[in-house]
């Protein structure tokens, strides 16, 4: 875990992942959340849907050097507390949050 790149922590059925917000991981969230802008994405982040943390944390997990996809991260049991405050940790060490 490199704290320096802004990587966080994610525990998901047992298994130790890491996040991290990068430059595709935020045109990914862009894309599929259907965003004009990265200053669109604090507002919906204020109610996401369970299918926006699934998007977001897809693309942070890729980030983060994982290979996975938003329908594999929902066939897992993932614990969505634990899921929002690990995007919020991401965003904050990204300086992207207030």
């Amino acid at each position: 875990m490199n704290k320096a790149r802004g990587e966080v922590p994610l525990t998901i059925e047992g298994e130790a992942h890491t996040l991290c917000v990068t430059i595709g991981a935020l045109a990914e969230i862009e894309t599929a959340l259907g965003l004009a802008s990265l200053a669109e994405l604090e507002t919906r982040l204020k109610a996401p849907s369970v299918r926006d943390v699934i998007a977001i944390l897809a693309a942070l997990l890729r980030g983060g050097g994982h290979d996975t996809d938003e329908r594999a991260l929902g066939a897992r049991q993932v614990d969505l507390g634990a899921a929002a405050k690990a995007i919020a940790d991401a965003f904050q060490a990204a300086g992207l949050a207030r």
